[in-house]
C-alpha cells in the first residue's frame, strides 16, 4: 500500500545553492530526502512546492512524498529528521498525511513571498544574512505607491530571469503589502505562481523608487515595455523568504 505525506520546511538558504538537487553543491532537498530515508530506512525522493534559489529562505515551504509504509508515530519521524538535520539550518515543523491525490507544486492554489529590507545606516548583526540592507532612507510613501502596479494580471517579462524557464511571462499578482516596523520594511506578494527572480527583481524596481531615483509610474512604464534591460538589479537573495504555500 501507498501512502502520501505532506512536509512544512523553514530554512535559511545562505549556505545552498537553492532547494532542488543540484550537482554543484548542497540543495534542500537532498539534504531533507537524505534524512527522510535514514528515518524511514526507505528511498524517498521528495516533490517540493517550488524551487527557491541559492540563498534565497523559507518559513512554509510545502513538500510531498510517498511511501509503501504508513507512518505511526509522526512525532517520532519529525523528531529523528530534524536530528539527522542538526548540523544544517533546515527544520521539518509538520509532517502530516494526505491523500494520494496531493501533490506539492500542482496542487497548490497561491503562494506567498516575504521580502525584508532593514533601513539603517549600521551595519547588520543579529540579521546578518537574514535580510536586506540598504543604508540609503527609504521613502515608504513612494514605495507603497508603486507596489500597487504589481498587483492584476500582467505580462512580467522585465522582472524574469534569462534563464527562466517558464513557458508564459503572464502572471497574476493577487494582493500586495508593503510595511515598515522599526526600521524593517516587509514586502509580501501572492500569487498562484512566479517566475524565476520574479519578485527580487520588483524588490530591487521599489528599492530604487523608495530611494527617489525613480518615480513610481516607473513601474507601470516598464511593466508595459516588457524589456529586461529597463528592470532595476534583483534584491539579493537572503532578504526573499518563501512564507507559505496554499491549497
Amino acid at each position: 500500500m501507498i501512502f502520501n505525506y505532506q512536509i512544512i520546511i523553514e530554512y535559511l538558504g545562505v549556505n545552498f545553492v537553492g532547494w532542488q538537487i543540484q550537482k554543484n553543491g548542497a540543495s534542500i532537498q537532498a539534504e531533507i530526502e537524505r534524512a527522510l530515508s535514514k528515518a524511514l530506512k526507505s528511498k524517498i525522493k521528495l516533490i517540493g512546492s517550488g524551487r527557491t534559489d541559492a540563498g534565497v529562505n523559507a518559513w512554509g515551504q510545502s513538500a510531498n512524498f510517498k511511501v509503501n509504509n504508513e507512518i505511526k508515530n509522526i512525532f517520532k519521524i519529525l523528531t529523528t529528521v530534524n536530528f539527522y538535520l542538526n548540523k544544517h539550518s533546515i527544520s521539518v515543523i509538520k509532517l502530516k498525511k494526505k491523500n494520494l491525490n496531493f501533490h506539492a507544486r500542482h496542487s497548490a492554489k497561491k503562494r506567498e513571498y516575504e521580502y525584508i529590507i532593514f533601513n539603517r545606516k549600521s551595519k547588520l548583526a543579529i540579521d546578518k544574512d537574514r535580510v536586506w540592507l540598504v543604508k540609503n532612507n527609504l521613502d515608504i510613501k513612494k514605495m507603497k505607491k508603486a507596489i500597487k502596479f504589481f498587483k492584476g494580471t500582467h505580462d512580467f517579462s522585465a522582472f524574469r530571469a534569462s534563464s527562466c524557464s517558464s513557458k508564459t511571462p503572464i502572471r497574476t499578482i493577487t494582493k500586495t503589502n508593503l510595511k515598515k516596523i522599526k526600521g524593517k520594511i516587509i514586502i509580501n506578494f501572492v500569487s498562484k505562481s512566479f517566475l524565476q527572480k520574479q519578485v527580487r527583481s520588483m524588490v530591487g524596481c521599489l528599492k530604487l523608487v523608495g530611494e527617489n531615483k525613480w518615480r513610481p509610474e516607473k513601474i507601470k512604464y516598464i511593466l508595459k515595455t516588457k524589456k529586461r534591460k529597463l528592470c532595476a538589479p534583483p534584491a539579493p537573495p537572503e532578504g526573499l523568504y518563501l512564507k507559505q504555500v496554499l491549497y
